[in-house]
């Protein structure tokens, strides 16, 4: 008993440094993923959100009949006109966006950041039976977007924080460019328009963004006639935000991905929006190993215990000890190197660091044969194999239960003849197996080692 106490201490030692050093990487995680998010929207641009433009003409509107107003000294003033706007009809709509996905790496967390090249073209109908000046404005953020046009607004700088748009230009249906004026966060011009006349803008830019790009068709709920937008990305694994609509076409194309979204007449207020696959983050996933690490520690130390009974080797709880110990340096390793290198080459390096001192440790007092094919194995499997299984999304559960239970399995076996009332509850050393010849042969040379 008094051996199963000791080890069960070295296990809940462990299993509390285990724990210190996750809420570490949590602590660290997560104020590397604020000041880092942070960092990465200044430097690159927040979520892009792209809008329909709107055109619109103004005409005056005469104060309501019956109403005077006076100055100071009580005498009428003349009636005043006032102007509204009346929008004119987008008739047509035909986007192509380009995404380009490219991942960057502040502190310990990922962020898929993109560029974004949308090319536009509008057609626009003065379908009143007067020619008009015609005022177009196309938003230049995700707030303008959101919330249309509105010329008694008092609008922030140009576009949204950090929104940037590069070789932004305006063409006429015959390929003039157009002038603009950048008011608050729009881009506008103007045009004349014959009474029945459409026409057709064309809008191209690049500009960049994270983690989501959104096209609005629309302020509010309202209706869209003839629209088409199509996406194109150099990535496969595309997913959709909640909150968006999905494609009526889509498809891998090369090592990409395109989807269209084609309406003749749509009542809606949800935008279309794609969302950038996310890479696995270090400082999480290290976190999520070290927690669940005591699992795999008591799955080793039983293993370890019953083939070391069956093999007849003596191993006191300060073997135990050290053997958890060199478990625990997988876990510190690895969350400190993941800071400097790729997961990968961080995880292999601290499992051979582990394995090595695992393996040169328990040569010592077990031989070399049981050292390797046992303790050895056993920690591949319980300490490296149950830690990458965090790496496979949705199947970390499954592969955990399936090790288990083969686990069980084995163990049974090993152990289904044993005659537990007669076995001491330690192991003396008179009791342990003489090596053989050739495990005598492997022990011969770690004395120089």
């Amino acid at each position: 008993m008094k051996r199963l106490f000791g080890i069960a201490t070295v296990w809940i030692g462990c299993s509390f440094a285990w724990v210190i050093l996750g809420s570490t990487l949590l602590v660290r995680s997560d104020d590397s993923g604020i000041s880092g998010q942070g960092d990465v929207h200044q430097l690159w641009g927040p979520p892009a959100e792209q809008g329909q433009p709107r055109a619109f003409f103004r005409e005056p509107e005469p104060s309501t009949p019956g109403t005077v107003t006076y100055d100071p000294s009580g005498n009428p003033l003349p009636p005043t006109t006032t102007t509204r706007e009346v929008a004119i009809e987008l008739t047509r709509t035909d986007v192509e966006v380009d995404l380009d996905l490219e991942h960057r790496r502040r502190g310990l967390s990922w962020y898929p950041t993109y560029t974004v090249s949308l090319d536009g073209r509008y057609t626009f109908r003065n379908d009143t039976d007067v020619a008009r000046e015609i005022q177009l404005v196309f938003p230049l953020s995700a707030r303008a977007a959101e919330q249309g046009w509105d010329s008694s607004r008092s609008y922030a700088p140009v576009g949204a924080p950090n929104a940037t748009y590069d070789a932004f230009d305006v063409e006429d249906e015959e390929g003039r460019s157009v002038d603009f004026a950048i008011e608050g966060e729009h881009a506008a011009w103007t045009t004349e328009m014959a009474p029945g006349e459409a026409r057709t803008f064309r809008v191209t830019y690049r500009s960049r963004g994270t983690e989501t790009w959104r096209y609005r068709m629309a302020a509010g709920t309202s209706r869209v006639r003839n629209f088409r937008l199509a996406i194109t990305t150099d990535f496969g694994e595309v997913d959709f935000p909640e909150d968006t609509l999905s494609p009526t076409e889509h498809g891998q194309r090369g090592d990409g991905w395109r989807g269209v979204w084609d309406f003749e007449s749509l009542i809606a207020n949800r935008p279309i929006g794609v969302e950038m696959p996310v890479r696995v983050n270090p400082g999480p996933l290290a976190a999520r190993i070290t927690f669940f690490a005591p699992v795999g520690l008591l799955f080793f130390f039983f293993v370890v215990g019953i083939l070391a009974m069956d093999r007849k080797k003596d191993l006191h709880p300060m073997h135990y000890f050290f053997l958890g110990t060199s478990f625990f340096a997988f876990h510190l390793l690895f969350a400190y190197l993941v800071d400097h290198l790729e997961i990968g080459a961080s995880f292999a390096i601290s499992a051979g660091v582990s394995v090595l001192l695992v393996t040169t440790y328990a040569r010592l007092f077990t031989g070399w044969r049981f050292a390797l094919q046992h303790i050895g194995i056993s920690q591949l499997l319980y300490l490296v194999l149950f830690s990458y299984t965090f790496m496979w999304e949705g199947f970390t559960g499954l592969a955990i239960t399936i090790g288990a239970i083969l686990t069980l399995f084995v163990m049974m076996q090993i152990t289904g003849r044993t005659k537990w009332g007669q076995k001491k509850a330690a192991v003396s050393p008179a009791d342990t197996e003489l090596p053989s010849a050739a495990d005598a042969e492997l022990d011969a040379a770690p004395k120089a080692f």
